[in-house]
């Protein structure tokens, strides 16, 4: 006897028509534009980001130079205090 899994074939179709569906959305013209939208968003974040990021660099330059400023001045102040002892 043949015995067809309906269940299967039903299954089998309805994935066919929803992937065939599927890559017609994906690829409309209303999806490329929020496609376009969500990138510009993105480079925008990027844009903040690397603001941030090159303002904090800026910063930590500034403190590591004054931070060797002040080893510089305590070097100099004990070799002195070496030299009056």
């Amino acid at each position: 006897m043949l015995l067809i899994d309906w269940k299967k074939i039903g299954l089998f179709a309805a994935g066919t028509f929803f992937g065939t569906a599927g890559i017609k959305l994906l690829s409309s013209k209303d999806a490329k534009k929020a496609y376009a939208q969500g990138t510009a968003a993105v480079l925008r974040m990027k844009e903040c980001v690397m603001d941030t990021v090159s303002c904090v660099q800026e910063n930590a330059s500034d403190i590591l130079a004054e931070a060797k400023d002040i080893n510089e001045e305590r070097a100099a102040k004990e070799e002195e205090a070496n030299i009056e002892e």
